[in-house]
């Protein structure tokens, strides 16, 4: 499904043809550009209090027969379009719902391998697309894209979940096929966002494992015809042609071999033009560039494609020659905003590093003035720092950048003095403060800043809602023998709490934890996790609330007395023209709803499992707006459930 957004309908000129009822939920976030806004206003202010669960849909897969070997994570985004509700699984089983019972109508199950320890074992959703070449009625004319953790990506038909036979083959195409980097094992490739259809194309990223070695496997982004299945463009972000002017920016007979720097998050459309929009992030490995110097553009970025052919329109980086793990996770967003007075076609794009880039969606050039400063340099032997980094996008901060002695924070005294302490002995130069054999102290840390929950717009005030987190990190990297020869245990998966990761073809073995004291409690100060409004009109903080409460955290070993205020949070925002923020996110396992004015928290209900995952609205035929999430956890920090759930208003009294 591909189109630009009006008040009633979204449509694309080429390829497919969709009209749809304000009333849908048909894109991962709702419109082609992904501004994740809905016009719907039955809830609002005045009634959202009253909201209750008007249905639940279990997958199943908590029974025997679905058992993994690694934990899963039920993060969907359901689509509703022409009155069915589309909505996947970690297991990338396909459902297709009633949206007003949450009774099923059918189930696809690609019988992934179970036994496979995927790093995010997770599937965000699926994609839409209606074949306008077709005659009313055939199957597959309505078609439905996965792209499952094993990666491969497979159309269904709408009407009955059979795979389209036109499609690749048999249905499937493989995505590891022709890979520059072929994954060294099962799980260094997978997929976990949904695809993206626009122009009679399917983009599809990838999720790369991150530090296991300097050439993992590439992260390129590919185009395939939506039709037939075919291999259409391939984008590879770490560039292999001398002739493109981004090659001479990695530097070293390795760099060119390196992996990663993928897109694993959302994609963005403009189907009008033609265009779609990719996030980048982090080529291999993410903590130590001796074997990639110099700016390594592409990764980090934000990358206009066009969709047609996958060439390269514009790129803008939002960090040079990452060595913390700073990567794109937030999906970009579309939107036309008023800014210095003029109504603007922009890209909204979110960062770990607590940024807001707003650009000019045609030329990608900064609509704000951006401020590019020096940085400290590494100190680690075989390491070039690259110089300078981007430190203002001329908009506030959405995140602390720095943190000072005095501001560090403890849950008791003697927490206080120990984390002063540990500071102290710390490598700590400020934002960018790079990596360090004795441990460098790192805020934002790599679960941001602004995260892969990504961002909402509200297009009546111009105001962008971000979810982000507070809490800061401890990088050490370790000489490889020394490493050895005290057997550290290498773990991974686990972005909260304590990690090893190996990073082969490099002197360094990573240790990365978060900064905490002695009794387990953040040493950075409370909110540690907040939920930020801004304004593009005035360039301005709206309002800035603690997201979540500390509650839960002791599931993580994390422990602070339960009333302080900021939850640890991943998971997206909705906004609505009810004036209202839904979000869930955090490890507290609540589902919220504020005043978009105000940040005032309205509403909130207790969910089985985290609500790790990105809510959606619609309205359906009985004339009741639904509000969903799925409450799925991730079966560590944030719980395990196997629930999508719906919240209505009560139904009106006969």
């Amino acid at each position: 499904m591909a189109g630009f957004c009006t008040d009633v309908q979204f449509r694309a000129d080429t390829g497919s043809t969709v009209v749809a009822s304000e009333s849908d939920w048909p894109f991962y976030g709702r419109t082609p550009g992904g501004d994740r806004h809905s016009p719907l206003r039955q809830i609002d202010t005045s009634n959202v209090s009253q909201l209750q669960v008007a249905w639940r849909f279990h997958t199943g897969e908590g029974a025997p027969m679905f058992s993994t070997r690694s934990p899963t994570a039920l993060e969907v985004t359901p689509l509703v379009f022409r009155g069915t509700m589309y909505l996947s699984t970690p297991l990338g089983r396909v459902f297709a719902l009633d949206p007003v019972t949450g009774v099923q109508r059918w189930v696809y199950d690609p019988q992934i391998n179970r036994t496979t320890q995927f790093g995010d074992f997770a599937n965000r959703g699926v994609a839409l697309w209606l074949d306008n070449a077709t005659i009313a009625g055939p199957r597959c004319a309505l078609r439905v894209f996965v792209a499952t953790i094993d990666t491969r990506l497979i159309a269904l038909d709408a009407a009955t979940g059979s795979p389209c036979t036109q499609f690749g083959a048999g249905g499937t195409v493989n995505l590891r096929d022709g890979l520059r980097n072929p994954p060294a094992f099962a799980a260094e490739n997978e997929q976990t966002s949904p695809p993206t259809v626009v122009d009679g194309v399917v983009v599809v990223g990838s999720g790369v494992a991150d530090n296991n070695r300097i050439d993992a496997a590439s992260g390129e982004v590919r185009g395939y015809d939506a039709r037939t299945g075919a291999l259409r463009w391939t984008f590879d972000p770490v560039p292999q042609s001398s002739a493109d002017p981004a090659s001479a920016t990695w530097i070293g007979p390795n760099a060119h071999h390196s992996g990663a720097a993928n897109s694993w998050t959302v994609f963005a459309t403009d189907p009008v033009r033609k265009v779609v929009f990719i996030a980048t992030g982090s080529p291999s490995v993410d903590y130590f560039g001796g074997e990639r110097k110099g700016r390594n553009e592409y990764g980090n970025s934000l990358v206009a494609l066009q969709a047609g052919t996958g060439r390269v329109l514009w790129h803008f980086q939002t960090v040079r020659h990452d060595l913390w793990d700073y990567d794109n996770a937030s999906p970009p967003a579309l939107v036309t905003a008023s800014i210095g007075g003029r109504r603007v076609d922009a890209v909204l794009q979110g960062t770990k590093t607590g940024q807001l880039f707003v650009l000019d969606r045609v030329t990608g050039k900064p609509l704000f003035p951006v401020s590019e400063g020096a940085v400290p340099s590494s100190d680690v032997p075989g390491e070039d720092a690259w110089p300078t980094q981007i430190i203002n996008s001329g908009l506030p901060t959405l995140s602390p950048q720095t943190l000072t002695r005095d501001q560090v924070w403890g849950s008791t005294p003697e927490d206080r003095d120990a984390c002063r302490k540990r500071f102290d002995e710390l490598r700590y130069d400020g934002a960018f403060t790079p990596p360090s054999t004795k441990g460098s102290l790192i805020i934002p840390s790599n679960v941001g800043g602004a995260h892969w929950g990504g961002v909402a717009f509200d297009p009546a005030n111009d105001v962008v809602v971000v979810p982000t987190n507070r809490i800061a990190a401890v990088i050490t990297l370790i000489p490889r023998g020394t490493f050895e020869a005290t057997r550290g245990q290498a773990t991974g998966g686990e972005r909260i709490g304590t990690e090893y990761a190996m990073m082969h073809g490099t002197p360094f073995v990573l240790k990365r934890e978060l900064f905490l004291g002695p009794s387990n409690a953040p040493c950075t100060p409370p909110p540690f996790g907040a939920l930020v409004a801004l304004s593009l009109r005035t360039r301005q903080i709206l309002w800035s609330v603690p997201l979540g409460m500390s509650e839960g955290l002791d599931k993580i070993g994390i422990h602070a007395p339960p009333d302080i205020p900021g939850a640890i949070n991943l998971g997206g925002p909705i906004t609505t023209a009810g004036g209202l923020v839904f979000i869930g996110a955090t490890l507290d396992r609540y589902f919220r709803a504020y005043d978009l004015k105000n940040g005032r928290e309205l509403w909130r209900a207790a969910l089985p499992a985290g609500g790790k995952a990105t809510p959606m609205t619609y309205l359906g035929s009985d004339g009741r707006q639904y509000v969903v999430i799925a409450a799925g956890g991730d079966g560590k920090a944030w719980g395990w459930s196997d629930q999508v759930i719906a919240f209505a208003l009560p139904r009106p009294a006969r």
